[in-house]
């Protein structure tokens, strides 16, 4: 055999397997969004697409107008290179105004409709069984409805990291300032029974509440990501400007982040009791949350904005 020839087995042999591990070494992820309405989930969605070692089995969209919100991810997706990921919407319910909504109908990209997000979300799971994370950065329809229907595929998640609840401090409490004691959280407050279901699921589950999740993009981090002329940070500066507010929250990024990096948002077990008001109470009890209590502003930042404005 020639040199050529040897070479081409070498690449096989070697090349091809490593590569064929590197794919499977990815973490399979679904994302669960109200993209749409504060633009935090719009920069969650852009860590997840610039971040290699996420395979996106899919996004799924929650909360009222969910085919809109999903033709917002269909542009998003688009434009970034990424139209392959299937986008699958949860179902309807009260139609209510939209920042991005011009986001969504402007492109080429969005769909006329889109499938059915439990379904999406059950069948991904019976593919993948023990492999995939659900990152749930939404109030939390489309996991009621996924374990409505059958509880017994959800619990072959690998786990779900979610944004929600507040455990020990409130909207507005950034840990320098007065103490604001926890109330109901949005993601929790607009689906109480479906929070309540996760909680009680049997599913590994890491939480970030508002304890940890309280992260201010300022001017200065705006300016860097918004004049980086990527796809991305693109996509990121025109819903910024649709969304028509000065300092979004990074609430929802943390849960990507942890997800990639863990150590950005150490967790504690907890017993977490959803109330009937939407409360995430921690009381005694056997554990059934891993909860992120507190993070490091300065070490989120600098993974982010490294990560997404490259």
């Amino acid at each position: 055999m020639n040199r050529c020839g040897w070479l081409g087995v070498c690449l096989l042999l070697c090349v091809g397997p490593a590569a064929s591990w590197a794919q499977s070494a990815r973490e399979k992820i679904i994302i669960d969004t109200d993209i749409g309405d504060d633009v935090d989930d719009a920069f969650a969605l852009a860590l997840a697409v610039k971040s290699p070692e996420f395979e996106i089995l899919g996004v799924t969209t929650t909360f009222r107008d969910t085919e809109l919100r999903a033709k917002i991810v269909d542009r998003f997706l688009g434009e970034v290179g990424k139209a392959e990921i299937p986008v699958m919407a949860g179902k309807p319910t009260a139609p209510t105004p939209m920042s991005q909504r011009r986001y969504a109908e402007g492109g080429h990209f969005a769909k006329s409709s889109h499938g059915d997000a439990a379904d999406f979300l059950l069948g991904q799971i019976r593919k993948h069984p023990g492999e995939i994370t659900l990152i749930a950065i939404g109030p939390l329809m489309n996991v009621g409805a996924a374990i409505d229907k059958d509880a017994a595929t959800f619990r072959k998640l690998k786990r779900v990291v979610i944004m929600g609840g507040a455990i020990r401090k409130g909207y507005g409490d950034f840990g320098y300032n007065e103490h604001v004691p926890p109330a109901p959280e949005w993601n929790m407050l607009n689906d109480v029974a479906s929070a309540q279901k996760l909680f009680a699921s049997g599913v590994p589950l890491f939480v970030m509440p508002l304890d940890s999740t309280q992260l201010k993009l300022d001017e200065v981090k705006r300016a860097f990501l918004f004049t980086r002329g990527t796809a991305v940070t693109d996509q990121l500066t025109i819903l910024y400007h649709l969304w028509a507010l000065e300092t979004p929250t990074l609430f929802d990024p943390m849960a990507v982040a942890f997800a990639l990096k863990p150590e950005l948002c150490p967790v504690t077990p907890l017993h977490i009791r959803v109330d009937e008001k939407g409360f995430t109470r921690e009381e005694p009890g056997t554990p059934n949350a891993q909860v992120c209590l507190q993070s490091n502003p300065e070490d989120f930042f600098q993974f982010y904005l490294r990560r997404v404005g490259q």
